[in-house]
């Protein structure tokens, strides 16, 4: 500290004073790190301790395939579409390249364009057989943007949003944004929600339920009966609750599986959406917001919403991407291919030994953790075989590990010895031969 008496007590020239500031400038800083003192918040710095799970092992995988090849690490930690978008998704690029409008790149109304907006609601109302009007929908930055926009819009300090476990982690992180509290209820031994659990956790602080179907991690889809009496629960309530439907899988169920459209059995019902899985764009976030004609204070949360997606810093969507939407918005990647590799990925898992619930949508399979293991033990005793996982606690469900299976067909295809491999360690049988 005397280096910073000193400078401070140095004669008062104009260059001298500004070498001490530079001087300063550096010490003070450096002075509070070494001595434990963070010059963030409180909430950050905790934040910064446990960081995100998926991207460490994300980051784990590139530095694996340096070591060892591509083709030998097997990594299935992050939901990121390798599959390209389809052919509509290049054509409009192309079409807009080709020919330009003059103002296509300023700015437009926060909400989005009028025409994007219109197609989204028109394709939505299609779907749930009703109305639906430009004005419930807000283009945003992806579904995340979508997400904080509308938990910016409806929460105060410390009201409560119920999450139901397993579910997407990144939800803690946006109801902490809006000083909310997160209150966890988990779901049944098939991961489907519980009616009456739900309503045991509803206080007078519950604003929200974050729903995800088909969901991250599990893959399982809500059938419409529970959507139902999930409302016919809602409705007793002696206040208002929002559902929030968080659906970027929706285009992606399998086995003939129909996702139902929540909009036709919810109420008071928020959609986030966004097209990085349907139209594989997941670096271009793109998505929107929807509210349900039928929910409580339309007008003001509609416009809540788009005063949110100003002011958190989005000020709209981008442009070009609406156009591309507006042209390709009835287009879908190839969703067989997913479901292909579902069906390998899942006999590779079972085949050597190990237990799972065969998802009927989304991009993952969770996974058992075989028994007297936690699900962190087992990711080391997997990493050990280039075999990279997320444990299941990461999702608020110890127990399970997630895999994606959007990566390739070749590298879900050699994994298939390593998960036999793990299997032979802990002992397990095969159910059938490598």
């Amino acid at each position: 500290m005397a280096t910073i008496v000193e400078a401070l007590s140095c004669p008062l020239n104009v260059k001298v004073v500004l070498l001490r500031l530079k001087y300063l400038c550096y010490i003070i800083p450096n002075f509070l790190f070494i001595r434990g003192i963070t010059m963030i918040s409180k909430k950050m710095a905790e934040a910064l301790k446990g960081g995100s799970e998926i991207r460490k092992m994300f980051e784990e995988g590139g530095r694996l395939k340096a070591i060892y090849g591509a083709d030998n690490v097997y990594d299935f930690s992050i939901g990121n579409p390798d599959l390209e978008p389809p052919k509509e998704v290049f054509d409009a690029l192309k079409d807009l390249a080709n020919n330009p409008t003059p103002g296509m790149h300023g700015y437009m109304p926060n909400a989005g364009y009028p025409s994007t907006r219109q197609i989204v609601a028109e394709k939505r109302g299609k779907e749930a057989g009703m109305e639906i009007g430009p004005d419930a929908v807000c283009m945003t930055v992806g579904a995340a943007s979508a997400m904080n926009d509308v938990l910016h819009s409806i929460l105060d300090a410390d009201d409560e949003v119920i999450l139901l476990a397993p579910y997407f982690m990144e939800y803690n992180g946006y109801v902490a944004n809006h000083n909310g509290k997160v209150v966890i209820v988990q779901t049944d031994d098939k991961f489907m929600p519980v009616i009456a659990d739900i309503e045991k956790a509803i206080t007078s602080k519950t604003k929200a339920i974050i729903v995800n179907s088909p969901n991250n991690p599990s893959g399982v889809v809500y059938p419409a009966e529970l959507l139902t009496q999930l409302n016919d629960m809602l409705k007793k309530q002696d206040h208002t609750i929002y559902v929030i439907s968080d659906e970027p899988y929706i285009d992606l169920a399998y086995d003939g599986a129909e996702v139902p459209c929540a909009l036709k059995y919810i109420d008071n019902l928020i959609i986030c959406f966004s097209w990085s899985k349907s139209l594989s764009l997941p670096g271009e976030r793109i998505g929107y917001t929807l509210v349900s004609p039928k929910c409580a204070d339309f007008a003001e949360l509609t416009g809540a919403i788009v005063l949110s997606n100003r002011t958190l810093g989005s000020v709209n969507a981008p442009a070009i991407w609406q156009k591309v939407i507006e042209k390709a918005i009835y287009a879908k990647v190839d969703v067989a291919n997913y479901e292909n590799r579902r069906n390998l990925l899942y006999s590779n898992i079972v085949d050597a030994g190990f237990d799972a619930v065969k998802p009927n949508g989304a991009l993952y399979i969770f996974m058992n953790t075989p028994e007297g293991l936690t699900d962190e033990e087992f990711a080391k005793i997997c990493a050990k075989q280039n075999l990279l996982l997320v444990k299941g606690s990461s999702f608020a469900r110890p127990g399970y590990c997630r895999l994606a299976f959007c990566v390739s067909e070749a590298s879900i295809r050699n994994s298939r010895k390593a998960f036999f491999a793990v299997a032979e360690e802990l002992g397990l049988s095969h159910r059938t031969e490598l």
